[in-house]
């Protein structure tokens, strides 16, 4: 149990840390880009440049105006996460899928604050090259490692280990309902 805790306890810190970052780099932006030009980091190819009126939509703007659904779909998002979280096996080769998991958690905490507060998010990260839609730091939580937990999940886990975890996850659940374990 002291093992869980301690566990429990880095994650939280770390989902924490991750969030000031995430509010942190949107406050900067707030400050130091609204009502101004973009600032090129890497000419023709990277620039931050600040959304005007914010991101009321999900990723990329799409379903603008459902702010209401994003703050419920991203609760429940975080609430299984914590779920996967709390009954993740104790085992080291596990903590690569606790850390991305900490990560998109972190992720959608953060735009759901923004959605909570202000009606939107604030978006300013702009690949200029592909005219990518702009994106802020929360967005590169989710996307990058939702992909990497993807990748890890179908190439990166023996299926003992899938079982393993399997079975962790849903044991509780199993439990909690009245059903056997198999």
């Amino acid at each position: 149990m002291k093992t869980k805790i301690k566990r429990l306890t880095t994650d939280l810190i770390l989902l924490l840390v991750l969030i000031v970052a995430d509010m942190a780099t949107k406050k900067w932006a707030v400050l130091t880009l609204k009502d101004k030009s973009s600032i090129p980091i890497i000419k023709n190819v990277l620039e931050f440049y600040y959304l005007p009126n914010g991101n009321t939509g999900a990723a990329f703007g799409m379903l603008s105006g459902h702010r209401v659904l994003f703050l419920v779909i991203a609760a429940v998002v975080v609430a299984v996460i914590g779920y996967a979280l709390f009954n993740m096996p104790e085992a080291g080769k596990f903590k690569y899928i606790e850390f991305l998991l900490v990560f998109i958690a972190a992720g959608g905490v953060g735009n759901m604050i923004d959605r909570f507060i202000q009606g939107y998010v604030v978006d300013f990260i702009y690949i200029s090259c592909i005219n990518f839609p702009i994106f802020n730091v929360a967005d590169m939580y989710v996307s990058i490692c939702t992909v990497l937990l993807a990748v890890k999940l179908l190439f990166g886990i023996s299926e003992e280990d899938y079982r393993v975890l399997e079975n962790a996850l849903s044991s509780p659940l199993k439990r909690l309902f009245g059903m056997n374990n198999k």
